[in-house]
C-alpha cells in the first residue's frame, strides 16, 4: 500500500513515520510547507529510511517517497 500525505506543518512528521513504520511506502508532499519546514520533514525522513534499511526518493520538488525495505520501484 502507498500512503500519500500532505503535511501542513512539522507537526503531522508522526504520520509520516507511523505509516512508514508499519510497512507502507509513503509519498510526501511538501508542497505546502515553507522551505525550513520542508528540510526538517525531509531530515527526518532520512534518518527513518536509513533506520529502517528503506529508501528515499526525491520524485518532482518537495515530493518525496519513503520505500520500506523489500519494496521495489
Amino acid at each position: 500500500m502507498v500512503k500519500t500525505l500532505h503535511p501542513q506543518s512539522y507537526d503531522d512528521v508522526y504520520y509520516v513515520g507511523d505509516y512508514f513504520r508499519q510497512g507502507n511506502a509513503v509519498v510526501m508532499d511538501l508542497t505546502a510547507l515553507s522551505n525550513a519546514e520542508a528540510v526538517q520533514l525531509v531530515d527526518f525522513a532520512a534518518g527513518l529510511v536509513v533506520a529502517k534499511n528503506g529508501d528515499l526518493d526525491r520524485i518532482a520538488p518537495k515530493v518525496f517517497l519513503l520505500r520500506p525495505a523489500g519494496v521495489l520501484h
